[in-house]
């Protein structure tokens, strides 16, 4: 059961995809693909990001890179104090910002979190981006009818933007509103740069629905067929689940 948990789990967090494009919501730092914490590919991002870090750690670039780098091997904390330095170094860098919010929602810090993106954000010129993150750890926190006011304020900035839909859609599946989570990760799903993590979203509300075989022709598009195997089991089960019910 846990490859759609977790696909649900990381598009209202990290933002990260594996497959073939990133939309690149919640990342630390956007346009990077996640790793597996521990595997050689992380490891040799820390080390890439933290020569650089190291070099001159002023720069926005490598804190950007070398925080996310962390975060992707499971170096919260660390992260977390890379993060915290560059907000003080760059107090006015909403994208700097952004990733220090971002990161403590990660770690279960709502509050400091929402006080972070909301000192970052510009009420004469808002960005879209902490928008979406600020409304992400309102739906983390149970409160959808915010969370879901605050997607649909950045999208009037960012019209059709497949991140934004992802999430509102997953917004209104937390409310149980499944015709509208259906109907808006269709849409997301039918956008260029939609991921395969919307589609895999979009499988996941389709099965809670009991439209396992569009579920499941979603699902198995795209991915690998370990994966694929995975996510068709989890919806065998929780269809096997909803008719015992």
């Amino acid at each position: 059961m846990s490859a759609f948990v977790a696909l649900t789990a990381l598009a209202l967090v990290t933002g990260c995809a594996s497959n073939k494009s990133n939309t690149g919501t919640y990342s630390p730092a956007n346009g990077t693909h996640s790793v597996s914490p521990g595997s050689n590919l992380a490891r040799a991002e820390v080390s890439k990001w933290a020569k650089s870090y190291d070099k001159d750690r002023s720069n926005r670039s490598a804190i950007l890179g070398y925080a996310n780098a962390l975060s992707q091997n499971g170096q919260i904390e660390q992260s977390l104090a890379v993060l915290r330095a560059g907000v003080i170094a760059h107090q006015k860098d909403r994208e700097i910002s952004s990733a220090y919010g971002k990161i403590l929602a990660m770690n279960g810090r709502f509050e400091e979190a929402l006080n972070v993106l909301r000192r970052a954000q510009r009420p004469d010129m808002p960005d879209w981006k902490i928008m979406s993150a600020e409304a992400a750890i309102y739906d983390q926190i149970g409160k959808h009818e915010e969370a879901r006011r605050l997607y649909k304020q950045a999208l009037k900035i960012a019209p059709d933007d497949p991140s934004l839909l992802n999430n509102l859609g997953l917004s209104y599946l937390l409310s149980n509103k499944l015709p509208d989570a259906e109907y808006t990760l269709r849409r997301a799903a039918s956008l260029p740069g939609a991921d395969s993590r919307v589609r895999q979203n979009l499988a996941l509300v389709l099965g809670v629905q009991g439209k396992y075989d569009e579920a499941v022709e979603v699902a198995t598009s795209e991915l690998d067929p370990r994966q694929a195997k995975a996510n068709v089991a989890y919806l065998q089960a929780m269809m096997q689940s909803r008719q015992r019910s």
